[in-house]
């Protein structure tokens, strides 16, 4: 008999044995996972044959929080600038848990010891881990001088963690798109060893630094590429032109705003809406494609086009009103005492 004062069992008996009946299925494989699984089944076969599948998962987990500690100390408002050895320390806590996450089910197979609960084990502690890796991102990066992009940033990872659950849920299977977890654990892991290299102000929102620009770009081919391997080649095929005219836009919002810090010598701001629109593509094909992705492209398509035609507005008509002149029109005053049609005055 339990005692009194002990919790209720979370799991109730039909629920354990329908847990029984349970089999794991994914689908689906992302773009890194077949060069790295050489290293993976090395790794693998460095490991004990009696260790436990669970042990390697919580050891992975326990490391990258450790890592990621002093990071959070040192930044506790991600504003500060963050030592470069945290970041080291946190990029290598994060590789290390990403390589021990992937064997873990290797050893799992390799010793016959797959369960129900080693995937519940394996899951659970992506959540937690979820928590530290979007943290320690936005810390890279100093997103905390935005407060805003850093809320809505971290909010925003911790849900789509969530929402790729919600879809093994409901299909009964989880599906792996060809940008996954792995691409962007790699992808953080490399951010955080350019903060530990460049500073942590390189990346800084109000572009104090001359990569700014690059990054722009950067970002904008990055996007472009992962969306072009994630597409079906058949609807790119046929409606390659619909891409083009997407990144070019969101390319000429960008392009526009490098002219415009150069004649305001003036910086530049990292985030921009002009990534909405591709970002609504990547989100899309993440998601294996929820909503039709013909019908994504096109909505890109218009909110690249409005993006880039409002900031084009904005900026023609904000310098005209400050400069006192008129965008499409010479003003009266500008045309008195000169010939119209006199040419260059003659040495």
């Amino acid at each position: 008999m339990a005692a009194p004062w002990a919790a209720p069992a979370p799991l109730s008996p039909a629920q354990l044995r329908r847990l029984e009946r349970h089999r794991y299925r994914a689908a689906g494989r992302s773009l890194l996972e077949p060069c790295l699984q050489p290293y993976w089944r090395w790794l693998v076969g460095r490991v004990p044959p009696r260790l436990a599948p669970n042990a390697i998962t919580l050891a992975g987990l326990l490391l990258n929080c450790l890592a990621a500690l002093p990071l959070i100390a040192a930044c506790p408002s991600a504003a500060e600038q963050a030592p470069s050895w945290a970041c080291i320390l946190g990029a290598l806590g994060l590789f290390v848990y990403q390589s021990l996450d992937a064997i873990d089910g290797k050893q799992a197979r390799r010793t016959n010891s797959t369960s129900p609960l080693g995937e519940l084990f394996d899951h659970g502690c992506d959540s937690i881990s979820t928590v530290f890796v979007v943290l320690v991102s936005c810390i890279a990066i100093r997103l905390g001088t935005n407060p805003d992009w850093l809320f809505f940033c971290c909010f925003v990872g911790l849900f789509m963690f969530y929402s790729a659950h919600w879809q093994t849920y409901v299909s009964g299977t989880l599906r792996f798109g060809k940008i996954d977890v792995t691409e962007v654990q790699i992808a953080i892991t490399i951010l955080l060893l350019i903060s530990a290299y460049g500073g942590t102000a390189i990346w800084d929102y109000k572009g104090t630094s001359v990569l700014s620009p690059g990054l722009h770009i950067g970002l904008l081919i990055m996007l472009a590429i992962m969306i072009y391997k994630k597409s079906t080649t058949q609807l790119f095929e046929k409606h390659s032109c619909l891409y083009v005219l997407t990144f070019g836009l969101v390319n000429a919002k960008i392009s526009q705003k490098l002219v415009v810090a150069h004649m305001t010598k003036s910086q530049i701001s990292l985030q921009d809406t002009a990534f909405i629109g591709p970002g609504l593509l990547f989100l899309d094909q993440y998601f294996n494609s929820f909503v039709d992705e013909y019908i994504v492209l096109w909505i890109a398509l218009f909110i690249s086009l409005f993006d880039m035609l409002r900031y084009a507005t904005g900026v023609c008509l904000q310098i005209a009103a400050h400069l006192h002149i008129h965008v499409f029109r010479i003003s009266s005053s500008s045309l008195t005492g000169t010939n119209c049609f006199s040419m260059e005055p003659s040495e």
